[in-house]
């Protein structure tokens, strides 16, 4: 069984995997947005094809922990996402995860084209690895 992060955002969907314990996130796929049903389509998929037993989806929240614009939409594509998928969605505060995918691309030396085409799947992978530290941490 494994864990998925999404990075919801407007144009793309970054999708990160965890590894069977549940000890590391990595990157795995970005989904270009189109049509809700095929972005369903496509995570049902991956949660089949990987034996995923949890969704975490990253909710950007403003620094003051209140929905901004951005984060009532993520908000409400994953109540829409929670409704078509049978296992559980957990809602994961994502405050920082792009800043922080972008860190190390920039020192990788990528171009503008090419984080873009990674950013998403990082800053999941980001969202993923925080959530599985946080269930260490409880023990």
């Amino acid at each position: 069984m494994r864990k998925v992060g999404l990075d919801i955002g407007l144009k793309r969907i970054g999708v990160a995997l965890s590894d069977p314990l549940f000890i590391s996130a990595q990157p795995l796929i970005t989904i270009i947005r189109s049509n809700f049903k095929d972005e369903v389509k496509a995570i049902k998929e991956i949660i089949k094809d990987y034996d995923v037993e949890e969704v975490i989806a990253g909710v950007p929240y403003s620094l003051n922990g209140t929905l901004g614009p951005q984060g009532k939409l993520t908000l409400e594509y994953v109540v829409k996402l929670r409704n078509k998928l049978k296992i559980p969605v957990i809602e994961w505060d994502e405050r920082f995860t792009t800043s922080l995918a972008e860190k190390p691309l920039s020192l990788a030396k990528l171009n503008r084209d090419e984080r873009k085409k990674v950013i998403d799947k990082v800053a999941a992978a980001i969202i993923l690895q925080s959530y599985l530290e946080s269930l260490r941490e409880k023990g």
